[in-house]
């Protein structure tokens, strides 16, 4: 089979789907990526057994078909050097002989059989359901949870995000028992209350693809698999099994305390008092009354502390809760407003942080921390 394809224009197709693949793989044939010529589309796949990507481009010069494993390293190492040309990709199916003509001279790479490469997952499709999603509002709810996923071998079901739909709304939740992050969407929905866990290697390949993405993403997913179809590229995934935990019951609902404070001085803030913080506990005290939060750090083993002062707006009685600095930032770090409530009741339970004003009306974005006990 013979093709031809601009240079440029399949690194930016296999740079996307290289991701995919695993520097740890047991399986030598996904190193490879698969190509496959049909009907002038070109159709190449990046598998690590738990990720499938699938890119698609249409050609106008081809020849045969068929399909062939070709060194994913080795081709894209080969394509980077390149300028934009036409390359003419010359393929022997009997002896998986490659060769790639430029303008100004021949490579030659020895593939292997295709038919190695491990099939496709199939989809159940009595039970798989199937939605459409705007690529912004897929993006936005990946971005803003997969930071708070977790990495913990013994619940596995913690280190995805998931993903619940329902008649009224869309909802990522992720949590790593320390933060958690509920962001939900009105403008999306599904006819029927569904819900799957997905992984966090294929949450961070999506948010990749997505940024380009112009139309409605498909996604269909069983109990076992889902599927996000862009226009193009195609991601297939095993899906994390288990059940994810009650997470609505961690939430505190009565919190008397409120506070109203610019976001970014308070980010600043935290940042440069928890440089005097303990560095095994990372504790930051915050001290709040009288429209007035006092943050503070100290670490007793080099005698050195930190105090600053912030103006906020407070509703409640004077509280004393600490957190762990780094978490207080990541969260305060993905909350895109200008200001930020954060919900407190008592000092031995979960902090909420919300954005004042949200981008969009349809989304609702509330963001937890634990606290820390603060020794007297």
């Amino acid at each position: 089979m013979k093709f031809v394809v601009s240079s440029t224009d399949l690194l930016s197709h296999l740079s996307a789907i290289s991701k995919v693949i695993s520097s740890k793989s047991t399986m030598p044939i996904l190193d490879n990526f698969l190509f496959g010529l049909t009907d002038a589309e070109l159709t190449i796949t990046a598998s690590d057994l738990e990720s499938t990507l699938i890119t698609h481009m249409e050609l106008d010069n081809t020849e045969g078909e068929g399909v062939i494993a070709v060194p994913a390293k080795l081709l894209i190492d080969t394509l980077k050097e390149f300028p934009e040309q036409p390359l003419t990709f010359q393929i022997n199916t009997d002896n998986f002989s490659v060769e790639i003509f430029s303008d100004n001279g021949k490579y030659s790479i020895v593939g292997q059989s295709g038919e190695d490469f491990p099939e496709l997952p199939e989809m159940g499709e009595e039970e798989a359901t199937s939605v459409t999603i705007g690529p912004k509002i897929l993006l936005n709810g990946i971005e803003k949870t997969l930071f708070a996923t977790a990495d913990d071998e013994l619940r596995p079901v913690m280190n995805g995000i998931f993903v619940e739909l329902t008649p009224e709304s869309m909802g990522f939740v992720a949590s790593d028992a320390h933060k958690l992050v509920r962001y939900r969407r009105s403008d999306a929905a599904s006819e029927f209350e569904s819900s799957f866990i997905l992984p966090k290697k294929p949450a961070s390949l999506l948010r990749n693809l997505l940024p380009k993405e112009e139309y409605d993403v498909k996604l269909e997913f069983d109990n076992k698999n889902a599927m996000f179809t862009l226009t193009n590229y195609k991601l297939i995934c095993r899906l994390v099994e288990g059940n994810y935990p009650s997470y609505n019951s961690v939430i505190p609902k009565d919190n008397p305390n409120k506070m109203i404070i610019d976001r970014l001085a308070f980010y600043n803030t935290v940042k440069r008092v928890s440089v005097f913080s303990n560095q095994a506990s990372n504790l930051v005290k915050l001290n709040i009354n009288d429209n007035q939060l006092v943050v503070s750090a100290q670490d007793i083993d080099f005698s050195i502390s930190a105090v600053e002062r912030l103006s906020c707006e407070y509703d409640g009685e004077e509280i004393e809760i600490g957190f762990k600095s780094t978490f207080l930032l990541e969260i305060l770090s993905n909350i895109s407003a200008s200001d930020v409530r954060m919900e407190m009741s008592d000092p031995s339970r979960a902090g909420l942080l919300l954005p004042v004003e949200t981008e969009e009306e349809a989304e609702d974005v509330l963001m937890l921390l634990m606290p820390m006990m603060i020794n007297a």
